[in-house]
């Protein structure tokens, strides 16, 4: 019966920090980094596509867990500025499970039940065209839903969102729309990709690197960080139960 122990304690501890985290706030709003696909495929001897699959199956699950916690809003960021210059393969790849997730999303049973808008944030036009044709479909089929919000990162960079905000308020300021002295914090915000979403409380980042790598540069400035030393394939229900209570656990100044 060795076997049964180990699936038998993860149930016991996956309860345990349920019971400690269900009283306590939720995070409105979780980024997740989803670090590590190549590293689980090859700790796990499977091939690298294997293990993209495997975390785009994952992040499937994830999605699941933070709902029934009551998590409005999950940005996640699946695909960087920087990943372009990745192998070719590597990236024709992601581009080709980017497509076939899109269209599982919109036509997943869960977002149709939870009323769950999907967004994809980025710079939209360096992405294949039959992304960004998904994409509109996706946005097009969950733009009337409003209790949770979904924000798939991809062709993202936190600088390159800056500057895509700062070229739209330059832009209306030349154009005597906004006059330079009205620019502050608030209207760079409306100017981002993520315009209209609370900031994140909580941003989680696996497979053990400690850096926010440019995600969420502007809005991070008082989330909390939980970095986890886990491939994101391979990252587990107790992995988000711990990565809460922690957030739970901390006290939140903003400054004051």
């Amino acid at each position: 019966m060795q076997w049964f122990m180990p699936g038998l304690i993860y149930r016991i501890y996956e309860k345990k920090l349920s019971s400690e985290i269900k009283n306590q706030p939720i995070p409105k709003h979780i980024g997740v980094i989803l670090d590590g696909n190549r590293r689980a495929s090859e700790k796990l001897g499977l091939g690298y596509k294997d293990g993209y699959r495997l975390g785009a199956k994952k992040l499937e699950e994830v999605l699941g867990w933070c709902w029934d916690l009551g998590v409005k809003v999950v940005t996640c960021w699946v695909f960087s500025t920087e990943n372009f210059s990745r192998p070719k393969d590597q990236v024709d790849t992601i581009m080709n499970l980017a497509t076939m997730y899109l269209q599982r999303l919109r036509e997943d049973k869960r977002i149709i039940k939870n009323k769950v808008q999907v967004k994809v944030l980025g710079r939209l036009n360096l992405l294949p065209e039959k992304v960004q044709k998904e994409i509109k479909k996706t946005e097009k089929a969950t733009e009337e839903f409003s209790n949770y919000r979904l924000n798939v990162c991809m062709a993202y960079g936190g600088r390159a969102e800056i500057v895509d905000a700062l070229k739209q308020i330059l832009k209306k300021a030349n154009s005597g729309h906004i006059n330079l002295d009205e620019v502050d914090e608030e209207l760079i915000s409306n100017h981002l990709y993520t315009d209209g979403v609370p900031d994140p409380d909580l941003i989680i980042r696996t497979s053990g690197e400690e850096r926010l790598s440019g995600f969420l540069l502007w809005q991070s400035a008082y989330s909390e960080y939980y970095f986890v030393d886990v491939h994101w394939p391979l990252f587990r229900k107790i992995d988000l139960w711990r990565a809460v209570r922690t957030y739970q656990r901390r006290q939140r100044r903003f400054g004051q």
